[in-house]
């Protein structure tokens, strides 16, 4: 399944939303709590429906089935402009009652129709994993680099161990990410110390 540009800029954004969610600084899993506060905070978040629609779409995570996958899948090869209206695609998601509920609230605004039909799709490529991460493009360079993992494992081993225990290579690379990282800081306007 090819993902259309908004899709895939959005997907990978709607994933890293939800797992901000899940847990608390402990560690804690308490999505389903932040969820639920989510829910309730939509009215006060409806200016973000175009601008930052995969914050708020989050907040209908687990509120809507798919029986047809096919439906789902074409839709998120599309653009924007080519989408189908929410009335039309309606008919092909099933809602929870407290989706349901919480959609009204959506549709009431001028971009309401255009968030929901962008928040199923985004829902439906976070439940069966073909987000972002699982686009044909992705998976055709995932599967190339485990076809040249061996070449490649045996260069990085040669090439990590050509003088001796590979310690001299290591240390070259974190001379390089040291001395980048002081050159940052020193734009940044902090001293230098050499």
């Amino acid at each position: 399944m090819k993902l259309s540009n908004f899709f895939e800029a959005l997907a990978s954004a709607y994933d890293a939303e939800l797992e901000d969610l899940r847990s608390d600084s402990e560690g804690n899993d308490i999505l389903r709590k932040r969820l639920m506060t989510k829910r309730g905070e939509v009215p006060l978040l409806l200016p973000m429906l175009k601008s930052n629609p995969e914050m708020v779409a989050v907040a209908f995570h687990g509120g809507i089935k798919f029986p047809n996958s096919l439906v789902m899948e074409a839709l998120a090869s599309k653009e924007p402009n080519r989408f189908p209206s929410w009335k039309e695609l309606k008919a092909s998601v099933v809602l929870e009652a407290w989706a349901e509920k919480l959609s009204a609230i959506v549709l009431d605004n001028e971009d309401g129709s255009q968030f929901m039909v962008t928040t199923a799709c985004l829902e439906y490529l976070n439940k069966s994993g073909k987000s972002r991460a699982n686009s044909p493009s992705n998976v055709e360079e995932s599967e190339e680099e485990d076809e040249d993992d061996g070449e490649a494992n045996e260069g990085r081993y040669h090439l990590d161990t050509r003088n001796g225990s590979g310690d001299e290579y290591e240390e070259e690379q974190e001379g390089g990410l040291e001395e980048a990282g002081a050159e940052w800081l020193a734009e940044q306007g902090f001293d230098r110390k050499d």
